[in-house]
């Protein structure tokens, strides 16, 4: 019982820490609002409030299965000017030892509470001493107890090469988070921490060791994906710095995802006067990084401001079809998939669709488009042709809604 109530007490703030959330849908309406890591929930729905014990559901691979995020401990050295851990702050502090974080996770496992587990840790005695207590904990979860759930593992600042690699054998995905799109940012929002030497470059090690190294000691034979998370609106930083970033990470480190969380103030800390940020702006990061990692769109290509900013009020992806697409509609019957993946309403399984398609015909209607799956015709139809003639959503309201 005792330690349930450590794990309540360490939920209370892990909403913070994204791991495996639902994707973000791409178009926002007056049903909906934007919930913490760009997930997008009806109006009241309670889905995106806390759970008790950190378990929430999250999504791996193709399945959505039951995950718990937590940390060996609260307590932490450091002083990262937005987090509700940092050192000094008024807060009573919880701490778990390796043994008695693996048996609780895996009885939760066995029980069928949960499959999945998001793990990490406040910093006491130094980023190496506490990456060998998340180590442990993994080794003792899969070795011990042969776990074989998902593992998400963090690397906390400062952590060794060996550590990476280690930690790569043990999880299914890892993940240390930059925070900030560069050393400037970061000094503002994270003073102790050093963005390349201690965040930037174990990213990079773990790409490295994926593309020199075989995976034979790893427990499921393959080697981990990896992901990582910036605070949006905790410094002045531009929407042109993180995608920047970003835009890195995916086509250099080949990151599964980056994460974005909208900066909201937590009492005692010294940015508690800071005013939120608007979640409809990371939302708009979401999409653009996706836009990054699915569709091939290049930095150059996102529709900033002149201040460096995303629209708010326009997906990314629709703004670009506007300025390109408006007057050079493309032919659905003759483009290629990268041609096909910059039209608004048409996605990965739209294009494979479409391509498919055409192999046994030639597509002359939204109706034929609506047959293969592809949906979202009012969203595409202003920037495509098919056979040569732009294509004309009938006016009459009952087919509009079949459409």
């Amino acid at each position: 019982m005792e330690t349930i109530i450590k794990l309540e007490e360490i939920a209370t703030h892990m909403h913070l820490e994204p791991a495996e959330e639902v994707s973000p849908r791409p178009l926002l309406d007056e049903a909906t609002h934007v919930a913490p890591c760009g997930q997008v929930l009806p109006k009241g729905d309670t889905s995106s409030k806390k759970p008790s014990l950190g378990i929430h559901q999250a999504v791996v691979g193709n399945k959505t299965v039951p995950m718990i995020k937590t940390m060996l401990t609260t307590a932490c050295e450091r002083n990262c000017f937005y987090c509700p851990f940092r050192a000094g702050r008024n807060y009573r502090r919880t701490t778990l030892k390796p043994e008695e974080m693996a048996q609780t996770v895996n009885d939760m496992y066995r029980a069928g509470m949960v499959n999945g587990l998001f793990l990490s840790s406040g910093i006491i005695g130094g980023g190496v001493k506490t990456q060998n207590k998340l180590l442990d904990t993994a080794d003792i979860l899969r070795k011990k107890h042969q776990y074989r759930g998902f593992l998400h593992l963090k690397i906390m600042p400062g952590a060794e090469k060996e550590q990476v690699r280690r930690a790569m054998e043990l999880a299914d995905r890892l993940s240390i988070n930059l925070e900030a799109p560069n050393d400037k940012r970061l000094a503002a929002l994270a003073p102790r921490k050093e963005f390349v030497a201690e965040l930037l470059r174990p990213l990079q090690w773990v790409e490295e060791i994926r593309q020199t190294e075989r995976p034979f000691a790893t427990w499921n034979g393959r080697w981990p994906s990896s992901v990582t998370q910036f605070v949006v609106g905790g410094t002045d930083e531009t929407d042109l710095e993180i995608l920047t970033t970003a835009h890195y990470l995916y086509s250099q480190l080949k990151l599964g995802r980056t994460y974005f969380s909208a900066f909201s103030p937590i009492r005692d800390t010294p940015l508690e006067n800071r005013h939120a940020e608007d979640p409809q702006r990371e939302h708009r990061l979401y999409q653009a990084s996706f836009l990054f990692r699915d569709y091939g769109f290049d930095l150059e290509e996102m529709p900033f401001t002149q201040r460096g900013h995303l629209p708010l009020d326009e997906d990314p992806k629709l703004a670009w079809a506007r300025e390109h697409l408006a007057d050079r509609p493309i032919e659905l019957n003759r483009a290629e998939r990268r041609e096909l993946l910059r039209v608004p309403g048409i996605g990965p399984q739209g294009a494979a669709a479409i391509l498919a398609a055409r192999r046994r015909g030639v597509l002359r209607e939204l109706t034929d488009l609506q047959a293969i799956g592809v949906r979202n015709i009012r969203r595409l139809s202003p920037f495509v042709l098919l056979g040569g003639k732009r294509p004309l959503i009938n006016p009459n309201p009952n087919q509009l809604r079949l459409l």
